[in-house]
């Protein structure tokens, strides 16, 4: 009796031993570590997970191999490497998706709406839930979607001074997908790029400044290429999240899939403080820097731009069949949050 009681646990253990695995994950991103929606992939997804399965009781680990700044694909392409596998999981950037996820660019088309990032990301991971296009153009693109990224407000970068809208006239601004209606607006002359592109193309002539956040610009020292930084606050921005692809996500042990489910708000939120940080940091440094011209665009042109602006989120919506019902929630999340936009965008 007391030999088959010994077998039966030593049967057990090697049962469990034989189920617990490691799993090779890659994860991936088009941005540089010091990026604020990339830090957090390792900071947190990589940092924690296995500590996560660890403190659960499973024997289950993840095999991390860690590929950022390009190394497997570019900007334009963080779709498909996540959706067709080229990577296992990573960060992707939807305001370049702009066919394929256009329920996940409304922000680019409701500017001016707010500069707080971190209630960008909360109202979108809300209306993930709630609009049912909004989830299906992830998982259509076989990608599983777990936490939302946002970038901070966006200014100006310029090789010369902007003092009123009317300067913006016929200069070539570089604006990222569907921030380049935000600049025709004014009659700047939208070009298409990305944050690793931008030093390049302002160097070489190709264009006379840039559209961007700061927290992004300025490590990648856009100033020295293009020192006048005028503060106009086009508002804070969904710009994509953290993913698996939804083939090696569907074939991933249950309690795997429950630690990265976990992690995925807590890796917005680490994306949200990160950007505070940073942004403050960066405008204290911008201030500072002898070489760097910073001011903030005048209340009045400012509200210039906003009235300059067509009707983007209706025709956006108009557009697409639940449109209006996203559009509706969105700012009716937002002036629930306490914010007064400066433009009531609406489907007249």
């Amino acid at each position: 009796m007391k030999t088959t009681i010994i077998a039966s646990i030593a049967l057990a253990a090697l049962s469990m031993s034989a189920a617990a695995e490691e799993i090779p994950l890659t994860i991936a991103s088009s941005h540089a570590i010091q990026i604020p929606w990339v830090a957090p992939l390792q900071e947190v997804i990589v940092a924690e997970a296995n500590k996560r399965l660890e403190a659960m009781g499973s024997e289950n680990r993840i095999d991390w191999t860690e590929s950022y700044g390009g190394a497997l694909y570019s900007f334009s392409d963080t779709l498909e490497a996540v959706g067709d596998g080229i990577t296992d999981a990573g960060w992707i950037g939807s305001l370049w998706e702009e066919s394929k996820m256009p329920y996940s660019n409304l922000t680019y088309f409701t500017p001016f709406t707010t500069d707080d990032a971190g209630l960008q990301m909360q109202i979108f991971s809300q209306l993930y839930s709630e609009i049912p296009a909004l989830k299906e153009e992830w998982e259509g693109n076989n990608v599983v979607f777990l936490g939302a990224t946002g970038a901070d407000t966006y200014h100006l970068y310029t090789k010369f001074p902007v003092d009123s809208i009317d300067d913006l006239k016929g200069r070539k601004i570089i604006a990222p997908g569907p921030t380049a209606p935000w600049m025709a607006a004014v009659g700047a002359v939208p070009v298409n790029g990305a944050l690793p592109t931008y030093y390049n193309q302002i160097e070489t002539g190709v264009a006379d400044g840039v559209i961007s956040i700061v927290t992004g610009a300025n490590p990648l020292k856009i100033q020295e290429v293009a020192p006048y930084v005028t503060l106009i606050g086009a508002g804070a921005n969904f710009v994509g999240g953290f993913a698996v692809n939804k083939d090696v996500w569907d074939g991933l042990p249950q309690d795997v899939q429950q630690v990265l489910t976990e992690l995925g708000p807590e890796y917005s939120a680490r994306n949200a403080a990160l950007l505070q940080e940073r942004y403050d940091a960066t405008l204290a440094a911008l201030e500072a820097d002898p070489k760097v011209t910073l001011t903030t665009l005048p209340a009045e042109e400012r509200q210039k731009w906003v009235a300059a602006l067509p009707d983007l989120a209706g025709q956006w919506a108009e557009n697409l069949p639940e449109g209006k019902a996203m559009l509706d929630a969105y700012m009716a999340a937002i002036r629930a949050a306490g914010v007064t936009p400066v433009r009531d965008w609406k489907v007249e």
